[in-house]
């Protein structure tokens, strides 16, 4: 006995020693063929590593879209690739093949991605980039060589255009003054439609004094791709140190992007590596003021810190931009937004930061005209939002996909978050400005939306349902409540503003029905006979919508969907909304087992990068990322949001989780504790 308590005591000291860093992810194999890489982004500009060495995967920039491609809609457009490099030693380029002991890290505290290896016995090489939070446009990477033995060294930086653009021009300028020079790689290209112009532009920032830096040279490769270099002598135990500055911009976002390109890379070389790395340090550490702390498993603390790194990465303060699924980690669903933002991404971003989530909504107040222009074309009042949505606001959602014309939830869900932001900042000035048209506008629509075949009947019919694999049925469950939730905010938010409501939103919302099946389980649809489900529909009655308030309707509820999700091919925000509402109704087993199961079986190294299905290969997927946090903090954390700001409610911790800390909480910066 006393063996196996000592053996068992030594685990216990392994599993601690080892265990995962709460804010590091670290590769140390890093194999090319099975590599998906993880995002460093600021909100605006986000860069996707790569398994080469130098190289980065994707620059994706937000808001920067043109027609072309798949569905005849508009994507999101791959940028110029500004930060990728070589390096050569001795005359010899290193390749991966030369290096060994390679490893790279993302560091989710400071949002900054690291890589180091060894060249031969001649050298040890790491460098670090940065997509600069306080500098929206703008990028840093820093290189640093250790010298092992005496050798000549090379440095590039290359940009590089994709093959999609076109009309690419290149520039090279120096700007010399007393107390500098400016070495300025630039270029420029049109998008596929010659919609858009697309610009970047870098420089070297050196460590030497004015006058005694490295002379940089230009070199033209061909259209597509020019480069800067410079040459730099090292002795034996020398450490040397360089970084690369650059900005990328589009004139969807500057009426002069050539120039301001260059402005802004001007801009951040003049202010220096050091001052650079400290603002946008001190801009992640404002960020993490807002935090998820777990006690007692250190896996699920780094996927949680992961997953809220992902969604602080993809929006920031200012910008009216909104989120697609992949966020800014690649080109998935063509950077469009959809319900995934609303639903999903948004309620965990606006408990944890406010001011993040008031320029996601304001995509939507921005877009209302567009909406209102949708519902008139299909026949109905108000405003009607798109599925897909990009740059303008209106329907982007390819032809052959039928969520265009009839996934109408979308506009019930863009209701509930202007009436959520309201309800969690308590800011009614914007409610009168903006919240109040998108309401307003939004009950319309479904005043005009429903059939009137009586009482109690007042049908929503010929929909997409939640359930996308429920198509043209009625009276889909998730359809009609979030229905029957919007025309309620509506009125509730007239009422706060002293404005008379139309006494039809309330008739409507009293008369939608929600379905029952033969022994009261929550009905998904009409035509619904107890098939799979691709995801949650009937069980966000309970959560977000609160259509469905009594416990053993819930679970009765749970139990029956939760084992109608197949195991492959569904997203990963089903199985974290049966993890948020068995935690409420009090099953800290099962909502355990889905928590783990929504992302753990959709992990893909060698980050751990969430895909949106198990066994999927698409990351980065915000949307299940965004889900999974609700569990955390509405379900397990027991945050409620009210119409009169985030309360408690009474929750259960996951026996394997000591305590759940969530801190900086809504407006007031609170601090919820669960043990």
């Amino acid at each position: 006995m006393q063996r196996l308590a000592i053996f068992c005591h030594l685990v216990l000291i392994s599993a601690a020693i080892h265990a995962q860093d709460p804010w590091k992810i670290t590769a140390t194999k890093i194999d090319p063929a099975n590599y998906y890489g993880i995002t460093v982004a600021n909100g605006m500009l986000g860069i996707v590593s790569s398994p080469k060495a130098f190289k980065v995967k994707d620059v994706v920039l937000a808001g920067a879209y043109d027609l072309y491609g798949r569905g005849r809609v508009s994507n999101f457009i791959r940028s110029f690739n500004l930060l990728n490099m070589y390096m050569e030693i001795d005359g010899r380029r290193l390749a991966n093949s030369d290096v060994s002991n390679m490893r790279q890290s993302l560091d989710m505290q400071h949002a900054k991605f690291s890589t180091s290896f060894d060249y031969k016995d001649i050298a040890t090489v790491s460098y670090t980039y940065y997509s600069l939070r306080q500098l929206p446009y703008s990028v840093l990477m820093d290189i640093t060589i250790v010298a092992k033995k005496d050798c000549n060294l090379g440095g590039a930086s290359i940009m590089e255009a994709p093959d999609a653009l076109k009309d690419v021009q290149n520039y090279y300028n120096e700007i010399d003054r007393p107390h500098t020079t400016i070495s300025l790689l630039t270029s420029t290209a049109k998008s596929p439609t010659g919609k858009l112009l697309m610009c970047a532009s870098n420089a070297f920032i050196f460590s030497e004094a004015h006058g005694s830096e490295p002379r940089v040279i230009h070199e033209m490769w061909d259209n597509n791709q020019h480069l800067m270099k410079f040459a730099k002598k090292l002795r034996a135990g020398e450490s040397y140190r360089y970084s690369i500055v650059g900005s990328s911009i589009t004139s969807a976002h500057h009426d002069d992007p050539l120039n301001e390109a260059e402005r802004l890379t001007i801009f951040a070389k003049l202010q220096g590596r050091e001052p650079l790395i400290a603002m946008h340090d001190k801009a992640w550490d404002e960020l993490w003021t807002s935090d998820i702390m777990i006690e007692g498993d250190a896996q699920s603390q780094q996927d949680v810190h992961s997953m809220l790194y992902h969604l602080y990465s993809f929006v920031r303060e200012g910008s009216t931009n909104s989120p697609s699924p992949m966020g800014l980690s690649g080109l998935g669903y063509n950077g469009h937004v959809f319900w995934d933002t609303e639903l999903w991404m948004f309620p965990a971003i606006l408990q944890m930061h406010p001011e993040l989530a008031k320029g996601m909504i304001e995509y939507r107040f921005q877009r209302l005209e567009a909406a209102r222009r949708n519902a008139f074309g299909k026949g109905y009042k108000g405003a009607m939002y798109p599925w897909e949505s990009a740059e303008t606001g209106v329907e982007e959602t390819p032809v052959w996909a039928l969520s265009g014309p009839f996934e109408h939830h979308i506009t019930a869900c863009v209701g509930q978050a202007a009436w959520n932001y309201y309800s969690v900042t308590q800011d009614i000035n914007w409610l009168r400005e903006k919240g109040w048209p998108i309401l307003q506008s939004t009950a319309d629509f479904w005043a005009s939306r429903v059939e009137r075949n009586g009482p109690g009947k007042y049908d929503i019919k010929n929909v997409v349902a939640a359930d996308e694999w429920a198509e043209n049925v009625d009276n889909n469950a998730f359809t009609n409540a979030a229905a029957k939730a919007n025309l309620k905010y509506a009125t509730e938010a007239a009422k706060i503003l002293g404005i008379s409501a139309n006494p039809d939103w309330m008739i409507v919302a009293n008369n939608i029905p929600i379905l029952k099946l033969p022994d009261g389980t929550t009905n998904e649809h009409s035509t619904y006979k107890g098939e799979g489900i691709k995801q949650a529909d009937v069980n966000l009655l309970a959560y977000p919508l609160k259509e469905i308030t009594d416990p053993k309707q819930i679970k009765k509820d749970l139990d029956y969907y939760s084992v109608r999700v197949p195991d492959e091919g569904t997203p990963a925000m089903t199985q974290a909304i049966f993890a948020l509402l068995y935690s409420r109704v009090g099953d800290n087993e099962k909502a355990y087992h889905f928590f783990k199961d929504a992302y753990v079986p959709n992990l893909l190294p060698p980050f751990n990068v969430i895909a949106e299905t198990k066994g999927g290969t698409n990351p980065y997927f915000a949307t299940g990322a965004g889900g999974i946090l609700q569990a955390v903090l509405n379900g397990f954390g027991g945050l409620e949001i009210t119409p009169a700001g985030i309360t408690q409610i009474k929750s259960t911790l996951p026996k394997q989780w000591k305590s759940l800390t969530l801190k900086g909480i809504g407006p007031a910066k609170k601090t919820f504790t669960v043990k």
